[in-house]
């Protein structure tokens, strides 16, 4: 009944305020454990509800409400809680507006803590002393619900008080733009793909990266069923040993470092499998990107960083938010190709801000100095 009711007054009043509360310690993923819900009321109130996910309620009525993209959902730094809600409730969030990242476009920091933005934003100071409890324990304490309450008692106030920055600086726009790609977020692997993301995996021959492949594979479906960490089902470093040394007897799988013999008794069969099927599998050819790198990069990049700090600075947004050393690295190189790097800072509001001057600059029309004050100058 409560969460019909919140869905109502979601609906009445066009948005809701929600956050999360789970364990990922010794698990394949992470746990819901509550979700704690801030909506408002007709006579301008709020109504709080900390609901226990571990009861296994219908969530279907706020699931519909999180998809609606009429409806805005404010959250903090709401990554991870976007992707446990998109994997146990089966459902997106759309309309979000994140105060976290809003933050970084109100002249505030780009990974500012809600504790932080409470106090400077709002000047209000909470203490928050439960955050790294058992959020799996029942029954929960008066400590922890009083905690889970505090994270969204002042989420919606926040969130208009940022969104007030925003609209009075012309960035509203731009923070709504960098919201919606947190709606994509996803805690969802590919088992057929992992081994893309194993360290030092360009060091290994064609055959051992196929290799790897299964061994990766079989992993991520083993830690999943098991619920744990893949870690603890094969470490990486013994993974990239056993893709390179491709042992077919048991008995070898006691030299792999790593691979202890708990281990080894309990998996090796299916490790030994795994190995087979890569062996027989077709050799693996790596898209790895080559490095296109020249001395004389080193001060373009520079060059572009300087410009884009500058921008940053007078547009009162987190550098963070604009470009990364990476991102300014590829468009040097792209540009003295003649091309454009497909990277974040030349999309978007990103383009707009500097994207297309950083092109102007590296084309040799724009020129950078130092004034008589000691600032930087554009021309």
């Amino acid at each position: 009944m409560v969460i019909a009711e919140l869905a109502s007054h979601a609906r009445a009043a066009g948005r809701l305020g929600i956050d999360t509360e789970f364990v990922s310690e010794s698990r394949y993923r992470a746990l819901l454990c509550l979700v704690q819900v801030v909506v408002p009321l007709p006579d301008g109130g709020q109504q709080i509800e900390v609901l226990d996910a571990l009861d296994g309620f219908d969530p279907s009525p706020l699931a519909e409400v999180l998809a609606d993209p009429a409806i805005e959902v404010v959250m903090h730094a709401g990554r991870q809680d976007v992707a446990i809600l998109r994997r146990c409730w089966g459902t997106p969030v759309a309309g979000l507006f994140d105060t976290q990242v809003a933050a970084g476009f109100a002249g505030l920091g780009a990974q500012t803590g809600y504790v932080g933005l409470l106090a400077d934003v709002l000047g209000v100071r909470v203490a928050k002393t439960a955050s790294f409890t058992r959020w799996d324990a029942r029954p929960l304490t008066a400590e922890q619900l009083s905690y889970a309450r505090e994270d969204v008692e002042r989420l919606l106030e926040l969130a208009d008080a940022i969104g007030d920055r925003l609209r009075a600086s012309g960035r509203l726009a731009w923070a709504v733009q960098e919201c919606a790609i947190v709606e994509r977020s996803s805690d969802e692997r590919d088992p057929e793909t992992v081994y893309e993301r194993l360290p030092r995996i360009a060091r290994l021959d064609k055959q051992s990266v196929a290799v790897a492949r299964e061994l990766a594979a079989w992993r991520e479906r083993t830690a999943e069923r098991l619920d744990k960490p893949v870690s603890t089902v094969l470490p990486d470093p013994s993974l990239l040993e056993l893709a390179k040394r491709k042992p077919t007897a048991l008995a070898a799988l006691e030299h792999i470092r790593g691979l202890h013999a708990g281990r080894a008794r309990q998996h090796g069969k299916e490790i030994l499998a795994a190995i087979e099927r890569g062996r027989e599998a077709p050799p693996i050819v790596l898209e790895v990107e080559r490095s296109d790198h020249r001395p004389g990069d080193a001060p373009l990049v520079a060059l572009a960083e300087a410009l884009v700090r500058q921008r940053a600075l007078e547009a009162k947004l987190a550098y963070e938010l604009v470009a990364s050393r990476a991102d300014l690295t590829a468009i040097v190189r792209a540009a003295r190709a003649g091309g454009e790097a497909p990277v974040r800072t030349l999309e978007g509001w990103r383009r707009e801000l500097v994207g297309g001057e950083l092109l102007t600059l590296l084309a040799g029309s724009v020129t950078l100095a130092v004034g008589a004050d000691g600032a930087l100058r554009i021309s």
